[in-house]
C-alpha cells in the first residue's frame, strides 16, 4: 500500500484493524530531523512494543538507500500489558505514536527531495493481521507548527530517565549466571503494582521477577535470565540489555550497565 504525501505529513494507510501514517519536521540546523510514526488500532485491536512478548510482531521501518535521509532511531512509548490466557503481549489498545529521529550527512540540502521508506506492523484482535505501508514523503524545508507539536507530545509520552527516586540502585549477576539482581528505588517504594521489563537482544523479553527484599529504601528483585552477557564481553553486548519499569502512573526505562 502506497501513500500521497503533503508538506510534513502523509496521507493515512488503512487496512482491516487500523491505520498509520508519518509525520516529519525540518532540519534543525544540525542535520537532525524529528519526526514519528502515528498508529491508530481500531477499538478492540492491538499494535505492539519494540518487543512484543510471547506473540506479535514489533514495527520494523525501512528507509530506501536512496532516501537523503537515515533513521538513526526509533522511540517507544510505555506499553500495556494484555494477559490472555498463557499468552502476555506488551502492546498498544489505543492511538500510539513511535517519535523517530532522522539524519542527513549535511553534504546535500535534503530538503524537497523525497524520504522514501517502508513500514511494517502487527495488527492484532482474534487474528493478527500483517500490516505494510509505502511512504513517499517530501523533506520539508521547515516545519508546520502543527507537526512540530504532535511530534513534541509523542516524546512526552516516553518513559523517563532515571530519577533518584526511580531509578537502579545496584545491577549484578547472581553466582550461578543464571538470574539478574537489582536493587530498585521506586516512587512508592515498595514493588506492589510493579511491572519489571528487561529486553536483550531483539526477540528477548523478560518479565518474571521475585522480590528478594525490602530495605534501606531499595527494593531487591531477582529475575531469571537465560544468557546474560559474560564479565569481560564486549560493553557493545552489554549495551543492548535495557530495563523498564512501571510504578504506578511512572514509567522509567534505562540501560543495564554490565562489568
Amino acid at each position: 500500500m502506497s501513500t500521497a504525501a503533503t508538506a510534513g505529513e502523509s496521507a493515512w494507510a488503512e487496512t482491516e484493524g487500523g491505520r498509520m501514517r508519518l509525520i516529519l519536521a525540518g532540519n534543525d540546523g544540525n542535520g537532525i530531523y524529528e519526526g514519528a510514526l502515528e498508529i491508530e488500532p481500531q477499538p478492540g485491536w492491538i499494535t505492539y512494543w519494540r518487543e512484543p512478548g510471547d506473540s506479535g510482531i514489533p514495527p520494523q521501518i525501512t528507509v530506501s538507500p536512496d532516501s537523503p535521509l537515515t533513521l538513526q532511531s526509533i522511540a517507544y512509548p510505555t506499553p500495556k500489558r494484555i494477559d490472555n490466557g498463557p499468552v502476555t503481549d506488551l502492546a498498544y489498545d489505543r492511538p500510539v505514536s513511535l517519535p523517530l529521529t532522522f539524519q542527513t550527512d549535511g553534504k546535500v540540502d535534503a530538503a524537497g527531495k523525497p524520504l522514501d521508506l517502508q513500514v511494517f506492523i502487527g495488527l492484532c484482535k482474534n487474528i493478527c493481521i500483517p500490516f505494510q505501508a509505502d511512504f513517499k514523503l517530501a523533506v520539508p524545508a521547515g516545519s508546520e507548527p502543527q507537526d512540530a507539536i504532535r511530534i513534541r507530545m509523542a516524546r512526552q509520552t516516553l518513559p523517563a530517565a532515571p530519577s533518584k527516586d526511580f531509578s537502579v540502585a545496584d545491577v549484578r549477576r547472581s553466582d550461578d549466571g543464571k538470574a539478574l539482581l537489582m536493587d530498585l528505588a521506586l516512587p512508592g517504594g515498595s514493588a506492589e503494582g510493579l511491572q519489571l521489563y528487561v529486553t536483550g537482544k531483539p526477540g528477548m523479553v523478560y518479565m518474571t521477577y521475585n522480590v528478594e527484599k525490602t530495605a534501606g529504601g531499595l527494593v531487591s528483585v531477582r529475575m531469571p535470565i537465560a544468557g546474560l552477557p559474560l564479565a569481560g564481553q564486549p560493553k557493545a553486548e552489554a549495551g543492548t540489555w535495557r530495563l523498564l519499569a512501571i510504578d504506578g502512573s511512572r514509567a522509567m526505562q534505562t540501560p543495564l550497565a554490565f562489568d
